[in-house]
């Protein structure tokens, strides 16, 4: 049995993607075999695409990252899914294809009254949100939190779940249609283009957290925001990874918080005990209507892979994009 699948001719523009047949997998003990239905395409597949986003070690270089679609196969011990269920996940890699293996782990039923294009939407963000700043308590209901790249899925994913939990929001956006969609959001939206998004939180009683993948370019910016004791989870870089002449005193005199990860690098261990914390705390939020399900801006047909890549690096999406399996 054969599966298409989309791989890579080395480093590159979109125009490196290209669509190859393969076996599909079998899963080895632990592990799930997933038809694909939608696959989530997101900023870590932009870089391994271009070269800056290192695989690790023993782990398969096809992109994707999340996807949902149907049980097929159970490798040996696994329990808690049958053949046929309905399912969204976090990979290790591999998404992009018509058939995915999966640690059982990494495995999570569909929320009650999401689709199967919902709830690929989920994973890859809400695994990040929730492990950097709610998981062990990082984040409290009553304190305020600033999101830079708001309308993108992983800030539209940390506005939600912050909405959710009691925080106040403020997020940074680059024109009036995406400060539109973080309002809605429930977020104190700021168009960094414009406006002095320091001022602007200040003004408004300081953040508490920032849930920043800028980097560099807003360090000194966001030190000036945080309020004492005040958190700063550093999950990206588009805006450079290195801060030169950064004043640290603000740090100590401020009590600050400076952390930073990534999920991929994560053990399998790690990532299953943020797949149990997910189901348990944030599932039935998701049920219940108070976390919103993520915002979706385009699917698009698996084969057409290389046109979603140029429309995350244009950098005018809102919310979510999808490759279709189905067909």
């Amino acid at each position: 049995m054969t599966m298409q699948r989309i791989n890579t001719h080395g480093a590159g523009g979109p125009d490196v993607l290209y669509l190859e047949t393969t076996a599909i997998p079998q899963p080895q003990a632990g592990e799930i075999l997933i038809k694909t239905a939608y696959a989530g395409v997101n900023r870590p597949d932009i870089l391994q695409r271009q070269g800056l986003y290192p695989v690790p070690e023993g782990v398969t270089p096809i992109l994707g990252l999340e996807m949902s679609g149907e049980v097929v196969a159970l490798g040996e011990g696994v329990s808690g899914f049958q053949i046929g269920d309905q399912v969204c996940a976090l990979t290790d890699g591999g998404a992009y294809a018509g058939y995915c293996v999966v640690p059982a782990g990494q495995v999570l039923p569909l929320p009650h009254g999401f689709s199967l294009a919902d709830a690929a939407m989920l994973p890859e963000t809400f695994f990040t949100v929730w492990a950097n700043l709610f998981m062990d308590g990082q984040m409290r209901a009553g304190e305020s939190l600033l999101v830079h790249g708001g309308s993108s899925g992983i800030g539209l994913a940390g506005l939600t779940i912050a909405r959710g939990l009691g925080l106040k929001t403020f997020a940074t956006v680059g024109n009036d249609d995406k400060k539109q969609a973080v309002a809605a959001f429930g977020a104190m939206p700021i168009n960094y283009k414009t406006e002095d998004f320091v001022a602007v939180v200040q003004a408004n009683g300081g953040a508490d957290g920032i849930l920043d993948i800028v980097g560099a370019r807003y360090f000194t910016q966001n030190i000036a925001c945080l309020n004492k004791d005040g958190r700063l989870f550093l999950i990206g870089f588009i805006g450079g990874k290195t801060a030169r002449e950064a004043d640290l005193l603000p740090i100590t005199v401020k009590r600050l918080h400076i952390t930073g990860s990534t999920m991929r690098g994560r053990s399998g261990a790690e990532k299953a005990a943020i797949t149990a914390s997910l189901r348990e705390r944030v599932w039935p939020l998701l049920a219940d209507g108070r976390i919103a399900k993520p915002l979706l801006h385009r699917i698009f047909d698996y084969r057409d892979v290389q046109n979603a890549h140029r429309e995350i690096d244009q950098g005018t999406h809102i919310g979510k994009i999808l490759l279709d399996f189905n067909g």
